[in-house]
């Protein structure tokens, strides 16, 4: 998923389930990509680099057929 950086609005995964089981990630601030539960998001999120995004989005892309 491409984040926008400087961008604060949340985004879900096309591949969320209707309830909305899955997390929101909004780039809030340059060079920092925040993620939700989007089930509670009143809860306090994490904060991540893009390099560290990007690299769990790759790997979970690449193991996504042994789920």
């Amino acid at each position: 998923m491409a984040i926008q950086q400087g961008n604060s609005t949340w985004r879900k995964s096309t591949h969320s389930l209707a309830h909305g089981d899955c997390v929101e990630v909004a780039s809030p601030l340059h060079l920092t990509i925040a993620i939700r539960d989007s089930k509670d998001v009143q809860r306090p999120g994490l904060s991540v680099v893009p390099g560290a995004w990007s690299a769990f989005v790759t790997t979970v892309t690449a193991d996504a057929t042994d789920l």
